[in-house]
């Protein structure tokens, strides 16, 4: 492939997906400068990497996998100044099979929380998700977020489909405990 070729391939098919991989950056960034990196390493790694792309598979799915990829090594090597993410040789932790105890499970009901998270800031959502460790984090922003199914963010994140369910599961019980004490701190919610 020319380079002529490879720039055309590169804003035809990469640079659509651009916003979404921004967005993604900077939710799991919080820094905007971070972030801004974080995109800029993600679409040099894409374009320099093109040909490995296997048409008919999902753009954006490879796409998240490449800044995934690239958030780890940057905390990996000390790249963040803000090193608050815990990361285990293989990025998934073994307590992803524990299921959440009890008294997350099943809160509120469906209307409560939909009532509840109309209620609070968006600002106050996205710090809750920011409290939930980066493996939950990702989970959560593939599948709850961007729409993924289990399996193609098991694909994504390289760990098998029942890890992805798990985190899912656990994570929303995390989230839905973190909002449920902050409605309840603005009494937004009874105290139990």
């Amino acid at each position: 492939m020319t380079g002529d070729e490879r720039t055309q391939k590169f804003y035809e098919q990469v640079m659509p997906h651009l916003p979404v991989v921004l967005r993604t950056a900077k939710f799991l960034c919080r820094n905007p400068e971070e972030a801004d990196d974080l995109v800029q390493d993600t679409l040099l790694k894409a374009f320099n990497n093109l040909e490995s792309f296997k048409p008919g598979t999902n753009m954006q799915h490879w796409l998240m996998a490449i800044l995934r990829n690239t958030r780890i090594d940057r905390v990996r090597s000390g790249a963040r100044r803000n090193s608050d993410v815990p990361l285990t040789e293989d990025f998934d932790l073994a307590d992803d099979r524990t299921p959440a105890p009890p008294e997350l499970a099943g809160q509120a009901s469906g209307q409560d929380e939909a009532t509840l998270l109309n209620a609070l800031s968006d600002q106050v959502i996205i710090d809750a998700l920011h409290e939930l460790p980066e493996e939950i984090r990702w989970t959560l922003l593939l599948v709850d977020v961007h729409g993924h199914d289990l399996a193609e963010a098991a694909v994504t994140l390289g760990v098998p489909a029942g890890t992805v369910k798990s985190r899912c599961f656990r994570g929303r019980a995390m989230l839905r405990e973190k909002l449920n004490s902050h409605a309840k701190a603005i009494g937004l919610a009874g105290k139990q």
